[in-house]
């Protein structure tokens, strides 16, 4: 049986998190110092540890079969790749950023001023789109820094949180994309790779749901069940298990995490009492 080969980022922002997800779909493997290819024990995959900029070259032309990239990679480096999953984790933005005494948001500042960026596809392509020339200098790092040394008049970088953009004296003004991390394929995989490949996403899939899912567990008189049962924004019908305590069952179920606490207080007010919320490790539908 052939391997499915999957990139991934060698070093930086993406590396932890994609490792994580990969152990936590149970795919174990025995990484050598400075090993860049390894064969997964468990499971039919080949893993590349590779520089984060060569990874879409390498999916389209087919060395790598799939790969955990960012979504603002593959914009910017405009390959014919197919998205298949989104992962949910390093988001951030694509953004313009001006010098801090600079008033202006408006998009308008940058026509015929000086961009710095390690996007410049991106910047180019959306530039174009709203009418605005403006000339473009590529740096491959610490962009940041280029107004402070009068390079350009605003940059276009990558924001998380925006910290470092207020370290160097910038702020963010106009963002172009939102970006996650995201599992992208080759558009020709073979049929046995594209049965490995539907296999990863199922477990990928199972683990996604888990962490924005929790397990409530809650004391409802009897008489209370139907009304408490309505509020919950589950999938299916709870579970009901009747307690020793008479005319009283522990209903269980499964809630988005982000729901809960929208409902809390009508869940107390219809009877319920003693509620827990319990991590979920896989939850697979």
């Amino acid at each position: 049986m052939s391997s499915l080969k999957i990139a991934v980022q060698k070093s930086g922002r993406l590396f932890e998190d994609s490792i994580k997800l990969l152990k936590d779909c149970g795919i174990s493997y025995d990484n050598g110092k400075d090993q860049l290819k390894v064969q997964v024990e468990n499971f039919p995959i080949e893993l590349f540890f590779l520089r984060n900029s060569d990874i879409p070259q390498y999916i389209e032309d087919g060395v790598v079969d799939v790969a955990i990239v960012g979504e603002n990679l593959l914009i910017e480096k405009q390959k014919d790749i197919e998205i298949v999953q989104k992962l949910g984790f390093s988001k951030c933005r694509v953004s313009l950023a001006v010098p801090k005494d600079v008033e202006t948001n408006d998009l308008q500042y940058f026509q015929g001023r000086k961009i710095a960026t390690s996007y410049p596809n991106t910047v180019k392509t959306f530039l174009a789109e709203n009418n605005i020339q403006a000339e473009i200098h590529v740096i491959s790092g610490s962009v940041e820094i280029a107004p402070n040394i009068g390079l350009a008049d605003g940059i276009c970088d990558i924001v998380s949180s925006g910290s470092t953009l207020f370290k160097n004296g910038l702020r963010e003004t106009v963002t172009i994309l939102k970006s996650e991390a995201v599992l992208a394929k080759n558009k020709k995989l073979t049929p046995e790779k594209l049965e490995i490949l539907d296999r990863l996403i199922f477990r990928i899939q199972a683990v996604i749901r888990s962490k924005n899912t929790k397990y409530i567990l809650m004391n409802v008189p009897n008489d209370k069940i139907q009304e408490v049962s309505d509020i919950l924004p589950v999938l299916k019908s709870p579970t009901i298990v009747p307690l020793v305590e008479e005319g009283w069952s522990s209903l269980h179920s499964v809630i988005e995490e982000k729901r809960f606490w929208e409902v809390i207080d009508q869940l107390k007010n219809a009877g319920a009492e003693g509620i827990l919320i319990i991590p979920i490790e896989k939850m697979i539908l």
